[in-house]
């Protein structure tokens, strides 16, 4: 039985991202045509290949096992298209990175720039997520995240800042109003914004000083999603509506500026980097030992 290898790709990345829409996103394709890909597969096998509902789409026992038999011939294609990658002077393919937003607005912006320069047949795409997850089932060769956050099969090289500030902040307006805190505890009388990641988990406002380390859970008028809304926050803290916290390096200009006002500076906790990482396989993709080795490179030079 003759099959298209393009179908039996379409049906691994609808399996991987469970759904069309998804795996259309992480492919670059669309959602029609990976749908019609995946029905003109089952046609030929004659069989069903995934249970679809309007909520899900899930492999039935067949499309379980035949991507359990996929994965491995597909992985093994994919690297031996990267050996022939490698004899080219200059790499070329796609790199697929699932960051943070926080990662992306303060790591990679000094770092694309140059790195699209250097590797001009290097198409990058960066996925931003505000939750943690599996790179591979989204379609991406590696992401960053923070070293808590690392899953203990993968391999990480360091990005970016090396040590991290988490900050209080607030406009002197409403310093001047409420008072300023000398102690993490008083914020529990003070109006505060806080992020909420889309798992739906608020994580406390963490300080530390001289060994001793507090996490306190204020309240205030407003929550944002943790990432994508921090610039609402930020905003709302500029015009006097209370005290947020976030990294200091997405502070830093409005704290250079005057907007906002270092809200309990000695308290505020130090933390490592971020990491870029990805599963260790025996062949790098070319477009991620590129942006790899580009990175080591600059991490070398500052």
């Amino acid at each position: 039985m003759k099959v298209d290898l393009g179908d039996l790709n379409a049906f691994v990345v609808v399996a991987r991202a469970k759904g069309f829409r998804d795996g259309a996103r992480a492919s670059g394709s669309s959602a029609s045509a990976l749908s019609e890909a995946v029905r003109r597969l089952e046609a030929q096998l004659g069989v069903r290949l995934f249970n679809r509902t309007t909520r899900s789409v899930v492999p039935t026992e067949a499309g379980e096992g035949l991507l359990a038999r996929l994965s491995p011939a597909l992985s093994e294609m994919e690297s031996a298209l990267d050996v022939v990658n490698g004899f080219r002077d200059r790499p070329a393919g796609t790199l697929r990175l699932n960051v943070p937003v926080s990662a992306a607005r303060l790591v990679l912006g000094s770092i694309v720039p140059p790195f699209l320069a250097a590797y001009p047949d290097i198409q990058l795409e960066v996925l931003t997520e505000d939750s943690f997850v599996d790179v591979i089932a989204a379609g991406c060769d590696a992401g960053i995240r923070y070293d808590e956050r690392l899953e203990q099969d993968m391999i990480a090289v360091p990005i970016g800042p090396r040590v991290q500030r988490f900050a209080t902040v607030a406009s002197s307006a409403y310093l001047d109003q409420h008072g300023r805190p000398k102690h993490p505890r008083e914020l529990l009388d003070h109006a505060c914004l806080r992020g909420r990641f889309s798992s739906g988990s608020m994580p406390p406002w963490e300080f530390e000083r001289n060994g001793e380390v507090l996490r306190i859970d204020p309240t205030g008028p407003l929550i944002v999603q943790a990432g994508g809304g921090a610039d609402l926050a930020v905003e709302a803290a500029i015009a006097g509506s209370g005290i947020f916290y976030l990294f200091e390096d997405w502070l830093r200009p409005h704290l250079d500026s005057g907007a906002l006002e270092a809200v309990l500076e000695p308290w505020w906790p130090r933390f490592s980097g971020p990491f870029l990482y990805y599963p260790g396989r025996r062949l790098v993709p070319a477009p991620l030992r590129a942006f790899i080795d580009f990175i080591k490179v600059s991490a070398g030079h500052r």
